[in-house]
């Protein structure tokens, strides 16, 4: 062997180590393994395969869909249509991925107007259970079957006599894919879970019938809601007649966007976000964009560490809208997030604001319409009856004025806004009957009524049309002050002060540049921020209501919203704090004796206020007790 030979093959050794790894090649997935991992998208446990089916039949037009569960799911999802069915030229191509007939061309993609457009549905869900698909396409002669166990390959269409529709049978889910089984929980767990998806896609489509079986016992059976009242009864199917009963009907249009539906009264809230459904063109979606607006709009009424409920749609031009950017289809991209953002907080917010023992007419002062609050009802009384474990009118826990303080501040938070009402009349002061000149016994009487009494310095008590009214006159006359505050500052505008050393705070390139972007956004806000670095920005002027707040923080806090939404509340929000502090401190305080006439001027404020319904905190200020409620107390008629 020559030097040269034993040069190079020595410098190839050194270069390539005897146990060095081998180079991996490229290869190309199998079409089973290809669905599998497609599968690990879109199928993450029965709820995911009956969410696709159920988007699918929809797409087909189907007026009636019946679904049938055993053991959860995992042993059988069958669901049955009345579609248009498919034709059997396309059968084979039905459980191929990427083959879908919503569509064509990437203008369609740009608009898309259907529920599913990818066409991974079903070769995915076919990769990881047997499942069999039979068919007949309106106007055809016979149906036609096609089946699948997890494999590469499909069964040849075999006729089979069937309705004008489809039928889905998915059994054994994962019974391939053990890994992924293992992780499935309890039959009534996954059942749950599989229920929802029902209840959130029967609550997009009214005109469509839905059934729902498990384990051969019928769950859920709605039938199409063409009229108002037969929506608003299968709104009560899915969220509860309690939900329906407190909640508000709105309605905006404004510059190609509309909103419709239901949003909770803020006494009716919730301990987490489990009632909450918005739906973008008939689509279900989880958007943080959607969110962040809708609890800015509930941002002073709601009481602390609640959630608000709401059945919402928003209606959007198609291609001012991206559906593709997420694999479950839950997220969506707005092509103006901001202005979303605004119309769907300027809405509720309006909505909210209108919520208000009595509208008052412009041009006369008087009052003229009456919109229902927090009844409380005869049923209200049994439920509070039976969960009390005893009579209304025993007195637990020692002390009837301090058992009565303690629930007056908590009732609506932790006992789904069923106050104590054992304790209502416990200690009641009355005043002479003679001081209650003021037209109580009058036809007239305005919603919240006359005042004719106050109990232990912290209740009005007041007689209406209806029964009686309970009203919290701190936390009442706390919302007063607070919107007038509010108001003022509006019609003056918010004033800045030049700090004497002003504030350097170090960022980012992109926020540097997100501020100098935004910079007409901090001068309404009542900010100057300027940049003075790449990576510096300096605050000199600061809204005078927050001379002494954490500037730096603040700043941070609206650069980081305008990132993510394109808009920002954090200064409004700290300035509403603060006020909402000062309103606190100037309202009448407990114990404080008030006059019959003091009483009923801060009833009529109330009629007039925006938001009266609660205090700054989101806590009720005033309770109704109808007639039939205050007869049930005394057994009446029993």
């Amino acid at each position: 062997m020559s030097d040269s030979t034993v040069d190079t093959a020595v410098a190839s050794s050194a270069a390539t180590p005897a146990n060095a790894p081998a180079v991996p090649r490229i290869q190309k997935l199998s079409t089973r393994l290809a669905n599998q991992i497609a599968a690990g998208e879109v199928v993450e446990r029965p709820s995911a395969v009956v969410k696709e089916l159920l988007e699918n039949s929809l797409d087909a037009g189907a007026h009636s869909i019946d679904i049938e569960v055993e053991q959860g799911g995992r042993k059988l999802i069958r669901l049955r249509d009345d579609g248009c069915g498919i034709l059997k030229e396309d059968f084979p191509l039905a459980l191929s991925r990427h083959a879908t007939s919503k569509i064509h061309s990437f203008d369609d993609l740009e608009c898309v107007a259907s529920l599913g457009f990818r066409g991974e549905a079903l070769p995915s869900i076919s990769s990881v259970s047997r499942l069999e698909l039979r068919s007949r396409a309106r106007g055809s002669e016979g149906g036609w079957r096609v089946s699948g166990d997890g494999g590469d390959t499909i069964s040849e269409p075999q006729p089979v006599a069937h309705p004008e529709g489809t039928t889905i049978e998915v059994r054994d889910l994962f019974f391939n894919t053990p890994a992924r089984r293992k992780f499935l929980r309890t039959d009534k767990t996954e059942f749950s879970h599989l229920e929802t998806v029902v209840k959130r896609i029967a609550l997009s489509r009214f005109d469509v019938a839905f059934a729902l079986r498990h384990n051969q016992r019928t769950v859920l059976k709605l039938r199409p809601a063409q009229s108002e009242p037969e929506q608003r009864q299968r709104v009560a199917q899915v969220c509860g007649s309690a939900f329906v009963d407190h909640a508000l009907w709105v309605d905006y249009q404004v510059a190609g966007m509309h909103l419709w539906g239901w949003v909770a009264q803020p006494t009716f809230s919730r301990s987490q976000a489990d009632l909450q459904y918005f739906y973008v063109n008939g689509r279900m979606i989880r958007d943080k964009l959607v969110a962040h607006a809708i609890r800015q709009a509930y941002q002073d009424v709601l009481y602390h560490g609640r959630h608000p409920a709401y059945v919402l749609y928003l209606a959007v031009d198609p291609t001012a809208v991206d559906v593709n950017v997420h694999p479950t289809k839950h997220e969506v991209r707005f092509r103006e997030g901001r202005t979303v953002h605004d119309f769907l907080f300027r809405s509720l917010h309006q909505a909210l604001a209108d919520v208000r023992p009595g509208t008052v007419d412009e041009e006369s002062g008087e009052i003229i319409e009456a919109p229902a609050g927090q009844t409380i009802s005869e049923q209200a009384l049994q439920r509070e009856s039976s969960s009390a474990g005893g009579a209304i009118g025993s007195y637990p826990g020692g002390s009837p004025g301090g058992h009565y303080r303690q629930q007056s501040s908590m009732a609506f938070a932790v006992r789904e806004q069923q106050p104590g009402l054992q304790a209502l009349y416990q200690g009641a002061r009355m005043l002479p009957a003679g001081d209650a000149g003021q037209g109580a016994e009058s036809a007239e009487a305005p919603p919240l009524g006359y005042a004719i009494a106050q109990l232990h310095g912290i209740y009005i008590l007041a007689e209406n049309a209806q029964g009686l009214i309970v009203v919290d006159m701190h936390a009442a006359h706390e919302r007063i002050t607070y919107e007038r505050m509010k108001s003022a500052l509006d019609g003056e505008g918010v004033r800045s002060q030049p700090l004497l050393v002003p504030i350097s705070i170090a960022v980012s390139e992109s926020e540097t540049r997100l501020a100098t972007e935004f910079a007409e956004v901090f001068a309404e806000l009542g900010f100057v921020v300027e940049a003075m670095g790449p990576e510096t920005l300096v605050v000199r002027q600061v809204p005078s209501l927050l001379r002494d707040a954490d500037v730096e923080t603040l700043v941070r806090d609206v650069l980081s919203d305008l990132a993510t939404y394109g808009t920002t509340r954090r200064v409004r929000e700290a300035i509403n704090e603060l006020l909402g502090t000062m309103a606190c401190h100037g309202s009448v305080r407990a114990n404080r004796k008030l006059t019959l006439p003091e009483m009923n001027a801060l009833l009529r404020d109330m009629e007039r206020t925006e938001r009266s319904g609660q205090c700054n905190h989101g806590r009720p200020t005033w309770v109704q007790m109808d007639m039939a409620a205050l007869d049930g107390l005394f057994m009446r008629g029993q």
